[in-house]
């Protein structure tokens, strides 16, 4: 793999509180560990984003769920089959994380990555990772590397160096809400 001492550096971050700037299934994101609420702090900090605001997540199994929401809908695999591209789901009843990464309701954006870097990166911390766009809050998020600002590159702890010359315009997920009974919303299609 051409990216495995970027995990290296990143999981030595992360596990000490540390944030990640990296490429994600979708844009550039900023991450942290997601149950660890010092380091979720600091991403709103960064980003100077309003903590009301709630962040994703990423994990790489949908599996992983029961362990972050209390009743995962029981056929969500075949729900997020229909999604053609990267879908971030809005679930509720969150637990188990940091409590400035859940919203105000008690709700949690989580997206099931299939990334190959990302999916290495989460199975390998063994946590939920923080993926919130790399930009100040209110400007654009960065469509690839080259248009992450300079004060993002340099407030975070580490910058994975795989991909960033990768020009490719990214786009963001698709976002839907899915509540206990399984009923969809499509927030951001």
């Amino acid at each position: 793999m051409d990216f495995e001492q970027d995990i290296v550096n990143c999981l030595a971050s992360l596990r000490n509180g540390g944030n990640i700037l990296y490429p994600t299934d979708t844009i550039w994101g900023i991450g942290c560990d997601a149950t660890n609420e010092e380091a979720v702090k600091k991403i709103y900090q960064l980003k100077n984003r309003d903590e009301k605001k709630s962040l994703v997540i990423l994990m790489a199994d949908l599996r992983e769920l029961s362990q972050y929401i209390v009743a995962p809908y029981p056929e969500l695999a075949d729900i997020l089959s229909r999604f053609n591209k990267p879908t971030t789901v809005i679930y509720e009843g969150a637990i188990n994380l940091a409590s400035n990464v859940i919203n105000e309701d008690g709700s949690i954006a989580i997206r099931i990555v299939k990334d190959e870097f990302c999916k290495h990166l989460v199975k390998r911390l063994r946590k939920p990772l923080v993926s919130t766009s790399a930009n100040i809050s209110g400007r654009p998020s960065p469509a690839n590397f080259t248009e992450v600002a300079p004060e993002i590159v340099n407030g975070v702890d580490y910058v994975v160096k795989y991909r960033q010359n990768d020009l490719a315009q990214q786009v963001a997920s698709t976002i839907v809400k899915i509540n206990n009974e399984g009923e969809l919303t499509v927030i951001r299609p």
